[in-house]
């Protein structure tokens, strides 16, 4: 169920039921198509000898299941757009074979100064690998449909 600014209340925390584990595959493609020749996720020799003793999975990729997990529960359908992030962090590295969890809260909300229309709400995800480690913080600003105003115009 997709929520509206008025349905994110400051300090709720939701728990999403979807997790993923990440492959192989996953960081392969990703960390090619994205450009990012960086040896500790390609080069399994090279990162064994690094500080990790092994591959480590692109932050990005990261960082966009830690977003997209949430989607289905929270702005699917609501969100006008993701308006920036305001803090990512990486804590702990993600690596091949690790399943990740997500939980979402609200930071703060408001109604848009310049479209009364819509709403911003500040939003935090916080991913967990499956040692319950944290593994990624993002804090991010969400522009949102409010329930029963129209759709703005560009």
């Amino acid at each position: 169920m997709s929520m509206y600014h008025e349905d994110f209340v400051v300090g709720e925390v939701i728990r999403h039921a979807v997790t993923r584990t990440v492959t192989e595959t996953d960081n392969l493609l990703f960390t090619t198509l994205t450009m990012n020749v960086q040896p500790l996720h390609l080069d399994s020799e090279f990162a064994a000898a690094s500080m990790y003793g092994q591959r480590i999975v692109n932050s990005v990729f990261t960082l966009g299941v830690t977003v997209g997990i949430p989607v289905q529960e929270t702005t699917l359908g609501t969100t006008l757009g993701n308006l920036g992030f305001r803090e990512i962090q990486f804590p702990k590295p993600v690596f091949i074979g690790d399943t990740l969890r997500v939980e979402t809260e609200a930071l703060d909300t408001r109604v848009s100064a310049s479209r009364p229309t819509t709403g911003i709400v500040g939003i935090e995800h916080r991913a967990y690998n499956q040692r319950d480690e944290l593994v990624c913080v993002v804090r991010r600003t969400a522009l949102m449909m409010r329930r029963g105003q129209p759709v703005p115009t560009a």
